[in-house]
């Protein structure tokens, strides 16, 4: 074994640069910046400001704002996604003839990639020419076209919702299947046999032996909602009125086009402590899985 470790050593050199140079150097120069006052991308000396950026970040409207609207999609989503993938998770699981096509197509949403998610139901949604529109007029469910994303705020980040919804749901969907599948059947057939219905089965028996995969799922898509950026991007670019600006919307905003690079570094440390600390909650749970198993 100790002959083997220069070797050993040496081809994971490579590795450790690429990780060094693409992650640790600029998560570390951008945490120096956070304390200075940089406001342009060119090599300088710049003042030191300590933890003012932050200080500026917490007590700023626009930053609550964000916040408010961070939370707003990462509960709607995550709760519509696992809601929604639980039932369709169910019936993945039953029997049926060609099921898996049926697995094939309903993971298709999941495999489009977000921008061009996004692009779809931006052209969806659009106010003179999208397919909404035209289906509910024809329908009689509405008489002028509306304006989905470009008008009231509140309903243009609910539009991003349904968006971020009909795209992850099928991942959830397939996380749960696993779960059922590792659920012995023989259960549910036992508490048939004394008498109890689909429903009392569900609650009794399958929801309870789920509940570490749920929870799982749970964290994986608090987490990913949380720092949701690219299909806010494409469908309402933060807007109408900010209502859609998120926190690591913001951060690219402050860092990107307001060429604030000391506040949009601070914004992304921010950012990473929250989702550090539900990495943290996720490796807990993970941690009383295997105990438990």
């Amino acid at each position: 074994m100790r002959r083997q470790a220069p070797l050993a050593a040496v081809l994971l050199l490579p590795a450790a640069l690429v990780v060094f140079g693409v992650v640790l150097w600029p998560a570390g120069r951008a945490l120096v910046i956070s304390f200075l006052d940089v406001d342009s991308p060119f090599p300088g000396a710049y003042p030191v400001v300590g933890l003012a950026n932050y200080a500026d970040i917490l007590t700023s409207p626009r930053f609550w704002a964000a916040a408010q609207h961070t939370l707003y999609f990462t509960v709607a989503s995550t709760t519509l996604e696992v809601v929604l993938g639980l039932g369709l998770a169910h019936l993945l699981a039953a029997p049926m003839r060609f099921r898996w096509l049926f697995r094939a197509i309903v993971i298709l949403p999941w495999a489009l990639p977000t921008i061009v998610n996004g692009a779809m139901w931006r052209w969806i949604l659009n106010a003179e020419y999208g397919a909404l529109n035209a289906l509910l007029t024809q329908l009689h469910l509405m008489g002028d076209y509306r304006s989905w994303l470009g008008s009231d705020p509140f309903l243009a980040l609910n539009m991003v919702v349904v968006a971020d919804v009909w795209k992850n749901t099928s991942l959830v969907a397939f996380f749960l299947l696993a779960g059922l599948s590792a659920i012995p059947a023989e259960l549910g057939e036992a508490a048939r046999i004394d008498g109890a219905g689909s429903l009392r089965v569900f609650w009794r028996i399958t929801l309870p032996l789920l509940r570490p995969t749920l929870a799982a799922v749970l964290v994986l898509r608090v987490i990913e909602a949380f720092k949701v950026f690219d299909i806010v991007y494409v469908m309402t670019g933060g807007g109408p009125a900010s209502g859609t600006q998120t926190i690591t919307f913001l951060t690219y905003l402050q860092a990107f086009s307001a060429q604030r690079f000391s506040s949009g570094a601070a914004l992304a440390y921010l950012t990473v402590v929250a989702v550090l600390m539900l990495a943290l909650i996720y490796l807990r749970l993970l941690r009383q899985q295997e105990m438990r198993a």
